[in-house]
């Protein structure tokens, strides 16, 4: 069994695209057997995997659910500074 995976601070496309690749890799997993468990091609899984920021939304949310991720939003102390004018 794995040891769980610490959290990642998701700054752009790229991180975003490296933090899936690292889970999809640890997990053993090709591009085509993850592409097949997500239900998504191997180009948009690729393409994820290599920072495009551009990317549909509900495609990502899938591979990030099958891979046992999940997405939060948190807000950082500047954002809570701005929001609060």
């Amino acid at each position: 069994m794995h040891q769980p995976s610490p959290p990642v601070d998701i700054t752009d496309a790229a991180a975003l695209g490296l933090a899936i690749r690292a889970r999809r890799k640890r997990d053993g997993l090709t591009l085509a057997e993850t592409a097949g468990l997500t239900n998504v091609g191997i180009r948009f899984l690729s393409e994820l995997e290599n920072g495009k920021p551009t990317v549909r939304l509900d495609k990502l949310l899938k591979v990030v659910a099958a891979l046992g991720l999940r997405l939060q939003i948190v807000p950082t102390s500047t954002a809570e500074q701005t929001w609060k004018r």
